[in-house]
């Protein structure tokens, strides 16, 4: 065996389970199925199967009907296998007559994120706001943990020591999501403060869906070295460098990336890490142009950006990972329509993407095209900068070199 077929098999065995709607494709739900497999990846298990039903809405007592039930039920058993991941966020009651039902352990959407977040959080901010949004998904499901105390003695005033026991842990949580919660208005404080101290200079913040490249994109750029890997939310914690291009400073930031049904919670608890995108003056979109669902990742992006500030900003969108892309010629007597894979750099600026917006296809890792998104930037920013200081003599590069540095 390879070291990464013996890696896979040390991983947890899991199995996803997922509903499809009347307002959802097959395909959208073998693409939902895919970024749930490469979140169990992300925190540490491998799934082997996938079990997905048809319904007009999941079910409001199991999710799936009785009879995919039983059908996930026998393989878990034949195949030793003790959790299943659901795509969606249960209730309580749900999560509960699931595991009830099943005999093993049931996570959902919700839960893997947290428990991803969790173990990627870093400084302490990121790790309050994880803190906090593990709380908030904690609270309606105390009841289900502590199920084995009620009634557990017989007789006059023993009963009820189950609804003891949650009543005193609702305090204690409900206490300490309100710690955190001021635990972080003071940190936001601080953060605020500093954001003050960085004065008028450009801001520019880049934003995507997670796994877009952005950190590498980030560290091509300013030639820093920000924490990237290929797994989800490699980033948590937002990261501002100030850039030079040209002779033209600003700020760049690089901010968690976003997802299709991000819990509600981690996006509450992660508003104030995404205040860089709201004070951005200039976002720049980065989108993985090799993902076959990249369009619909356009629009989640832009949907949770508009949730957090409706006001129109400038955008430029750097369609990233042009690399994917291995570009051959097709022989002139061949009439076969050109596979996707196979666009040249010619090619993608000929498309859609490229008509009725301002974008720039690169390659971060291999730093392909990187000239003129360095000149595109640069023009934007430009734009911005003599706005906010008509009077200033600063002395703009037109001839801007091909150069990106960090001044420290």
């Amino acid at each position: 065996m390879t070291k990464k077929e013996v890696a896979e098999e040390e991983l947890e065995r899991v199995v996803l389970v997922a509903v499809k709607t009347p307002d959802v494709t097959a395909q959208q739900v073998n693409d939902y199925l895919d970024e749930l497999a490469f979140l169990a990846e992300t925190a540490g298990a491998r799934a082997v199967a996938r079990f997905t039903q048809n319904l007009q809405t999941p079910d409001s007592r199991t999710y799936v009907g009785t009879g995919r039930l039983e059908d996930i039920r026998s393989y878990l058993e034949e195949n030793e296998i003790e959790i299943i991941i659901v795509d969606d966020e249960l209730t309580p009651s749900q999560q509960k007559n699931l595991e009830q039902a099943l005999h093993c352990e049931v996570l959902d959407r919700t839960s893997l994120i947290l428990d991803i977040f969790a173990s990627r959080a870093r400084t302490a901010h990121a790790k309050t706001q994880v803190e906090l949004a593990q709380y908030q998904y904690l609270l309606p499901r105390l009841t289900r943990m502590w199920t084995h105390l009620d009634r557990q003695k017989g007789g006059i005033g023993m009963r009820g020591t189950g609804e003891k026991q949650i009543e005193t842990d609702k305090r204690i949580v409900l206490d300490k999501i309100s710690a955190l919660k001021e635990e972080l208005k003071h940190i936001d404080r601080q953060m605020n403060t500093q954001r003050q101290n960085r004065g008028k200079m450009v801001r520019v913040a880049l934003v995507g869906y997670t796994n877009v490249g952005k950190s590498t994109l980030m560290n091509a750029i300013s030639k820093t070295n920000v924490f990237a890997e290929n797994k989800l939310f490699a980033t948590l914690d937002t990261t501002v460098r100030k850039v030079v291009i040209g002779n033209l400073p600003f700020l760049m930031a690089d901010t968690v990336g976003f997802i299709r049904k991000l819990p509600h919670n981690l996006v509450e608890s992660f508003k104030s890490t995404l205040d860089e995108v709201r004070e951005a003056d200039l976002l720049l979109h980065v989108v993985d142009i090799s993902h076959p669902a990249f369009e619909s990742q356009i629009e989640v992006v832009n949907r949770t950006i508009h949730e957090l500030d409706n006001s129109e900003k400038p955008t430029i969108i750097i369609f990233n990972k042009v690399d994917a892309f291995s570009y051959q010629p097709q022989d002139e007597d061949d009439l076969t329509p050109k596979k996707r894979e196979n666009y040249s750099l010619d090619d993608l600026k000929a498309t859609w993407m490229a008509k009725g917006t301002q974008c720039v296809f690169v390659s971060a890792r291999e730093k392909t095209n990187f000239e003129e998104l360095r000149r595109v930037v640069y023009t934007e920013v430009k734009k911005i900068h003599v706005q906010r200081f008509p009077y200033n003599d600063f002395l703009y590069d037109d001839e801007l070199e091909n150069i990106t540095k960090v001044v420290e």
